[in-house]
């Protein structure tokens, strides 16, 4: 049967740039959605475009639900955005005003995080960081504290669970913080999870699964036949396929083949970040912590993540002095004794930004083409919603109500021709 597609009007674009901004609304409620797949009676064969954790990840539930799986990446599988980032898993402290849509599915995309940890760490054999510690926002000055207090009142009256914390009791869940910090919120929900690791761990998962990666194999375009995907050109020849999910992150105009209108518009927004190291034995900080400008991510293995500048820059991957001492000054500020922590590593990402800063999943527009891109900051955790909703959708033809906002085409010219989703020979009967 053919498809529909959702129909949403994007409010204006903006840049989130404040973590403390944390005003938004949303109705609290339980996941619809389940860490399983469902399976329907065809099995496309499916091309992935980009393997970061949202492609490899998409990869590995259909090579479970019994699908022939190729993934293509430009460079080595996990190495983007997947790797430049910092885990954070915050569905409450992420959040800015005119959200609500997107605090929905990231708080649904949250409730699954703790299930597909496990599932991901059975699968690969990998542990990938997991931790539940929670996050810590913390105020240095009167004036921090005038607005965490204003954005804690307004997150407590949307149910969402957090604690105000004395500077006295921030402290003494965190005894490096500076003395005299004027407050904070506690968000007991917000947990991490190494990025890195899960990068790896989802590449070996969907590899056991069945699927085959091409990495340092960018493909070149999308072949259309008809007015549908039918496969890819790489450096490798044409690789024919029934469906082509196109899940490259900030790179994903730059594919060929498909007209300007049905690409989803993505555009890279440059961070700069670096990593301290630590003694693992007794690191300076357990929780993750949010800075008036920045944050804090402790790892296991001793290294202490600090970022992230947020840029304009295209993909501009040069490290400035002016980008690492604002990073350096930020986490000096809350944390004095990181002025004794040697620098491990410097790095430049680029995260996907849309233009309201919320990922495109869905229909492309183009039938048997589909999206899964423009995360921007919250790519590691919607990982395991994107995974599960995609996935559902080429094997059932169906979206869940809580991604109907998120349509690809909520961009596009009100007067493009409409055009089915999947074809009908891939969608249940019924």
């Amino acid at each position: 049967m053919p498809l529909g597609r959702a129909v949403w009007a994007a409010g204006p674009g903006r840049l989130r740039s404040d973590p403390l901004n944390l005003v938004g609304r949303a109705r609290r409620r339980e996941s619809d959605i389940t860490a399983s797949t469902m399976v329907a009676p065809s099995r496309p064969k499916t091309v992935v475009i980009g393997a970061g954790v949202v492609g490899l990840s998409i990869a590995w539930r259909l090579a479970q639900a019994g699908c022939p799986v190729t993934v293509y990446d430009r460079a080595e599988a996990g190495r983007g955005a997947s790797w430049a980032a910092a885990g954070m898993l915050a569905a409450a402290v992420e959040t800015e005003p005119g959200e609500e849509k997107l605090l929905a599915l990231t708080l649904e995309s949250q409730k699954l995080w703790p299930r597909f940890a496990r599932e991901i760490e059975a699968a690969s054999g990998i542990s990938i960081g997991y931790r539940d510690e929670g996050t810590v926002v913390v105020a240095l000055t009167r004036d921090d504290a005038e607005q965490l207090r204003f954005s804690y009142e307004f997150q407590r009256s949307l149910g969402l669970d957090i604690d105000w914390l004395s500077g006295v009791e921030a402290r003494r869940r965190e005894p490096h913080l500076r003395p005299g910090i004027s407050g904070a919120v506690l968000s007991p929900k917000d947990h991490q999870v190494d990025n890195r690791l899960l990068g790896s761990a989802l590449a070996e998962a969907a590899r056991r699964a069945g699927a085959v990666l091409h990495e340092h194999c960018p493909v070149r375009e999308v072949e259309l036949f008809g007015g549908r995907a039918r496969g890819v050109v790489t450096d490798r020849g044409s690789d024919p396929a029934d469906i082509v999910i196109l899940a490259a992150g900030a790179w994903s105009r730059e594919i060929g083949g498909v007209p300007a209108s049905y690409l989803p518009p993505v555009r890279p927004i440059k961070g700069q970040m670096l990593a301290l190291s630590m003694d693992p034995a007794a690191p300076l900080l357990r929780h993750v912590i949010w800075l008036p400008r920045g944050y804090l991510v402790p790892r296991l293995d001793g290294r202490l993540i600090v970022g992230a500048t947020v840029e304009e820059r295209g993909f501009d991957d040069r490290l400035t002095a002016g980008g690492l001492l604002a990073l350096i000054e930020g986490a000096w500020r809350a944390v004095p004794a990181v002025e004794e922590l040697p620098v491990a590593e410097t790095w430049v990402g680029f995260r996907p930004g849309s233009r309201d800063d919320a990922p495109m999943l869905g229909p492309s527009g183009i039938d048997q083409f589909v999206v899964a891109t423009g995360h921007h900051r919250n790519g590691i955790l919607l990982t395991p919603i994107t995974a599960e909703v995609i996935s559902s959708y080429v094997l059932t033809g169906r979206l869940p109500e809580v991604v109907l906002p998120f349509a690809p085409d909520r961009f596009g010219d009100p007067h493009r021709p409409s055009v089915r989703g999947l074809d009908a020979a891939f969608a249940p009967e019924g």
